[in-house]
């Protein structure tokens, strides 16, 4: 997958949980986990693109270290929703599946960044 794709794939994540926290009962806990999740889930994909201007290899490595904590949080987020009865697990299973993958290809991204600069 190449830097634009991942790119549209993070935001993708982002735009699904802001239509998941627009779709959300209305509650005291809907709305605090719903700006939680939010604001992670966004993050992701800003986060990413900061990472792609990085000036070097360091400034890659530690936006995609925040790239990666804020799409775990995302999955924890979207558990607590799910765990909460928010909303079912049917309609969350594709948008954690894809958190999921997000986490898995930003921790292969830095191996292969941290291994590349132990070489230089």
């Amino acid at each position: 997958m190449d830097e634009d794709q991942f790119k549209e794939r993070t935001k993708q994540l982002g735009l699904r949980v802001i239509k998941l926290v627009d779709a959300l009962p209305p509650s005291r806990t809907a709305d605090i986990i719903g700006r939680q999740v939010l604001r992670s889930a966004t993050s992701v994909g800003a986060n990413y693109r900061a990472a792609c201007r990085g000036h070097s290899e360091a400034a890659m490595i530690a936006k995609l270290d925040i790239v990666l904590e804020e799409a775990d949080e995302t999955i924890f987020w979207l558990e607590m929703i799910q765990g909460s009865g928010l909303v079912s697990a049917d309609r969350l299973g594709k948008l954690t599946a894809e958190a999921g993958e997000i986490v898995a290809m930003t921790v292969a991204s830095l191996r292969t960044l941290r291994a590349r600069t132990k070489r230089s």
